[in-house]
């Protein structure tokens, strides 16, 4: 079968000897990522403190406009944050949290750190933070119109990921979203899962609040993540965790906070410029290969995969319907942790969740035969027994 998504291979160097089955994790670095970054250190030596007027000033912003129409967004619409923790924090404290309309809803399976930071935060805010059970009361999977149920008068708030981390459960937003309109409440869409592997585009959804990062599916490293607000309530919004690149007059240096009109209101501190050199690489190569024909190849090979581990009486936590799938396919057999670091160790990218088992995701870039490569490094593991030599070793990071 002719895929023309190959062609964009070439472009990460890590595929020419390595099995990248992780992009849910961490993407494949750009072959024009390093040159950015080279870029950034020539910028530095060259031109010292004069690079911010050069540019580094705005990039907070433009790396922005360049993950924009991925996402169906407008320019301006975008600002760059060191991590979607930050940015979920960032649109918390823009909101007030007065009775009744005082209660945070979140759902089972939402990655920790955002549970973290929304628990950690709501009392002091004076908000009220309800989690909505999932229907197996594992987080693998969502009853949309149970969430939908739990809105009312009452929320100003409800966070959700658009695919869960562990089981890549997509969840369906339209119900969800069509309530919260209807009862005043904000959506908080988490689409880290989800942009760069399933189409995304806020205008046509009408999500109020979108955040992601480019770590992932994104390919474009860490240190960068992206918030979006629908600018008519962005105009509305004024966040207290903020800092002086979100004035308007900066070197003004005045006492009192006015924020930027736009998405430059919800920006922070001094950014981390080398993390937005890299940032703008993998967006670029995404809005070449086209959202459309990634999530095509995405369904075709995660269902390849759902088979090969059908054949091995493996269990699929993933959802089995394409609608309900994102980009990843989780496995899980005896000692599969333990298969798994021994899959690093051979050169074959993937990475562990309890609960699930091992996560493999594909991402455009990925060739058929290396699903069955990794399929069939799994059985010569298991049949040699190697994963043994992992088993009481301390756990490392993936």
């Amino acid at each position: 079968m002719s895929d023309p998504l190959l062609a964009f291979r070439a472009e990460f160097p890590i595929l020419e000897e390595t099995v990248y089955l992780i992009s849910n994790s961490l993407g494949a670095m750009p072959r024009a990522a390093e040159t950015a970054l080279a870029d950034y250190a020539r910028t530095w030596r060259t031109r010292g403190v004069r690079a911010w007027a050069d540019g580094w000033w705005g990039m907070s912003l433009d790396v922005g406009d360049e993950i924009a129409p991925l996402i169906g967004a407008v320019p301006g619409s975008i600002a760059m944050l060191p991590s979607v923790t930050a940015a979920q924090a960032v649109v918390l404290s823009a909101l007030e949290y007065r009775p009744p309309r005082d209660r945070i809803l979140l759902i089972e399976g939402e990655f920790p750190s955002v549970a973290y930071v929304y628990e950690g935060l709501a009392g002091r805010l004076g908000a009220r933070v309800e989690v909505v059970p999932s229907p197996g009361g594992d987080g693998l999977a969502a009853d949309e119109e149970r969430i939908a149920a739990a809105i009312d008068e009452r929320t100003a708030v409800v966070c959700l990921s658009h695919v869960l981390f562990k089981s890549a459960y997509l969840l369906d937003l339209a119900p969800i979203l069509l309530r919260a309109r209807e009862a005043g409440a904000i959506v908080v869409v988490d689409g880290y899962q989800s942009v760069g592997t399933v189409p995304v585009d806020v205008s046509a959804q009408r999500i109020p609040v979108l955040v992601g990062g480019v770590l992932k599916w994104l390919c474009g490293g860490p240190g960068a993540a992206f918030l979006y607000v629908d600018p008519e309530l962005a105009s509305r919004l004024r966040p207290a965790l903020t800092g002086w690149f979100a004035h308007k007059r900066p070197f003004a240096f005045e006492d009192a906070m006015d924020p930027l009109d736009g998405a430059g209101r919800f920006l922070l501190g001094t950014p981390s410029i080398p993390s937005l050199y890299a940032a703008r690489e993998g967006p670029r190569i995404l809005r070449a290969a086209g959202m459309p024909a990634v999530r095509e190849k995405s369904l075709r090979q995660t269902d390849r995969l759902m088979r090969l581990a059908d054949e091995r009486g493996m269990r699929v936590a993933s959802p089995r319907l394409p609608s309900r799938r994102g980009g990843t396919v989780s496995i899980d057999f005896p000692n599969s942790l333990e298969v798994s670091r021994e899959l690093n160790d051979r050169d074959v990218c993937v990475d562990y969740r309890p609960g699930v088992g091992i996560r493999l995701s594909p991402h455009f870039y990925t060739r058929d035969d290396e699903l069955d490569r990794a399929f069939e490094e799994i059985d010569a593991i298991r049949t040699a027994g190697s994963w043994r030599r992992w088993a009481d070793r301390p756990a490392v990071v993936t």
